[in-house]
């Protein structure tokens, strides 16, 4: 016989459902059945609810979809703190020999850290993006994995490539690429091996080379055409930085939403990262295309690539999501504090109506759902979705003279999280994680960056 259905029900909490009306509830209550959300509504819960194994009393709390992240790099976070005043090609030049050292060991501890930080934080859902696969590392997809399983977040992994190394014309030195034919078949051993396309998944794969300078035609061919056989979304960077596009400009003829188009690399099974450089035309190319963004604020300004163009990619109708980025380059680590980054330098380069604290809500929650391609299950509180949901305390110090809830999570100080579940499941409580020990994932990171050997 089966076993009945338990139930959890949130009561008196403010909700932001980020649902397509912006259905909001000063008091409300939330019923969760086994890992998906019943119902949900205004005051307290019906009365006779049956087999209700936990109560949650939601008082001082805001209730939100757990926030999306769309894209990390998780191996950087034994690299924190490097190339301090540099862009992002002389960045990445500093820290490619320091990356190619990785290993399995390694990637493991630097994921359990990243993660951590980022459920600490709200997060339920993540990417990564791994691209750097030196020779003999070990398993190093299978490593992060394995973190994410154990520490009970909901995770979008991406196999990276690189195959253009500087000898050929590429940015990353000759040692730290793979051959084009040792890619594919890595990518396809990791779809098959890991990939789960069932409802209410915890673990699915994208295909996600590089960028157009660490990336050859070719492998840009293959990867789409694999991807899409396989039934798998794409991911990759595009239009990051000026010298990106001074690159593909020099190299192909073309910008570079251009030439990834005529590499078969936009389309609604495509997210990309950054998008910064992106003018009336690449725009249009999203929009009439589907394809989705990760926005990463915070890391765009610490290499002082620019301010992507948020509000005209959202009035396009184009699918914008929020991503931390390697801690290399935003050493916070964390997704909830973009969320007022990119209300804040959204509205530096385009006025005070460029953005507001619900679309940046928004961003971090339902666009990012969209942009990951989840957007039937995730993103929103609503009957029939995933119980991904946070409650952020807002009666403290930091919120408690703040009206507006969502003003007070996007406008004030990074809010504590009172509970953060996944698939039903609680994750994080009182700001603190459930599923770790919090300490001993940072000494055993601490370790691992000695080990690397990083400057």
């Amino acid at each position: 016989m089966a076993s009945p259905i338990t139930r959890t029900v949130i009561e008196h909490c403010a909700i932001a459902t980020v649902d397509a009306r912006d259905t909001e509830y000063a008091d409300g209550h939330i019923v969760i059945a086994g890992n998906r959300i019943e119902s949900l509504g205004p005051g307290p819960a019906p009365e006779g609810l049956t087999e209700v194994t936990r109560r949650v009393d939601g008082r001082g709390h805001l209730a939100t979809p757990g926030l999306v992240n769309t894209h990390h790099h998780f191996y950087q976070w034994l690299t924190r703190g490097l190339a301090q005043n540099a862009g992002l090609f002389d960045w990445l030049k500093a820290l490619y020999p320091v990356w190619a050292r990785i290993d399995e060991p390694m990637v493991y501890q630097a994921a359990r850290g990243s993660l951590a930080m980022m459920m600490r934080g709200g997060v339920t859902t993540s990417t990564d993006h791994h691209y750097v696969f030196p020779q003999g590392c070990g398993d190093l997809l299978g490593a992060e994995i394995r973190a994410a399983g154990e520490l009970g977040v909901r995770f979008h992994a991406t196999r990276g490539s690189m195959d253009l190394g500087e000898s050929d014309g590429g940015l990353p030195p000759d040692f730290a690429v793979e051959r084009l034919d040792e890619a594919l078949a890595a990518t396809e051993r990791a779809i098959d091996a890991y990939h789960d396309p069932s409802p209410g998944s915890m673990l699915r794969i994208a295909v996600a080379p590089c960028s157009p300078f660490s990336v050859s035609s070719e492998l840009l061919r293959q990867c789409a055409e694999l991807a899409r056989d396989k039934g798998v979304r794409l991911h990759t960077h595009g239009s990051e930085t000026v010298e990106e596009e001074r690159y593909c400009k020099e190299r192909f003829g073309m910008g570079p939403t251009e030439y990834l188009e005529s590499t078969g690399w936009l389309g609604e099974d495509v997210w990309m990262a950054h998008c910064v450089h992106m003018n009336d035309s690449d725009i249009a190319a999203f929009a009439r295309t589907g394809t989705g963004v990760a926005h990463c604020p915070s890391s765009n300004a610490r290499l002082a690539a620019g301010t992507a163009p948020v509000p005209a990619m959202l009035a396009a109708g184009i699918p914008v999501g929020l991503g931390v980025d390697g801690t290399a380059s935003n050493e916070s680590g964390e997704l909830h504090t973009e969320l007022r980054n990119a209300l804040l330098i959204n509205r530096l380069a385009g006025g005070e109506g460029a953005l507001t604290v619900r679309q940046a809500l928004r961003l971090g929650t339902y666009g990012g759902a969209q942009a990951l391609g989840w957007a039937d299950e995730l993103g929103s509180l609503e009957p029939g979705k995933l119980a991904d949901v946070v409650l952020w305390r807002l009666d403290g110090l930091g919120h408690s003279t703040i009206a507006d809830p969502v003003a007070a999570l996007v406008l004030g100080a990074a809010a504590p999280v009172g509970l953060s579940l996944v698939n039903g499941r609680p994750v994080v409580a009182d700001g603190r994680l459930l599923t770790a020990d919090e300490s001993a994932i940072a000494r055993a990171a601490a370790a691992e960056s000695r080990r690397l050997g990083a400057p």
